[in-house]
């Protein structure tokens, strides 16, 4: 059933319906990124265990010399972020397809959008993963600890050995 609306001159078909699957994607975004779920870990960028505090000394994701550097353990769980020797040399294969993910969103806008021609797209992909250097190798390192790393909400002053 179609509810009419109008609109000063032009009048709309609204299904009623489509304010019910709104809500309900609206909805389920919110608990996706509630706390204790690995995206809301991966995106804040806290600790996968406990979700109470930052991995990283900075925030700023844009200051090369320091966007990647971690701190040692989580001052609220103990974990240990280096959890081996090398640990974070696989995000490398994580950074690579975000990367990737970015170079095709930067090509489908320069290209796409702007019409602009392939020299430029291959420039706008170029001066994008430069620009999102810090971002990318953050969200890189999230998603690779948050593999191997669990929420445990009662993990305050845990063992560091997950």
């Amino acid at each position: 059933m179609y509810v009419k609306h109008s609109n000063s001159d032009d009048e709309k078909l609204q299904n009623p319906k489509d304010n019910v699957y709104l809500c309900i994607i609206i909805y389920k975004s919110y608990t996706m990124c509630k706390k204790g779920s690995k995206l809301n870990s991966i995106i804040k960028g806290n600790c996968p265990r406990c979700q109470e505090e930052s991995m990283y000394e900075s925030k700023n994701v844009f200051n090369i010399l320091k966007a990647i550097k971690m701190k040692e353990n989580c001052s609220h769980c103990g974990l240990r972020f280096m959890i081996e020797p090398a640990f974070f040399y696989g995000a490398m294969y994580v950074s690579y397809g975000v990367g990737i993910a970015f170079g095709i969103v930067a090509f489908i806008i320069s290209k796409i959008l702007f019409d602009t021609s392939l020299h430029a797209s291959f420039i706008s992909i170029v001066v994008t993963l430069l620009v999102f250097y810090g971002i990318i190798m953050r969200v890189s390192r999230n998603i690779w600890i948050n593999i191997f790393v669990s929420y445990n909400p009662t993990a305050r002053g845990a063992s560091v050995k997950e």
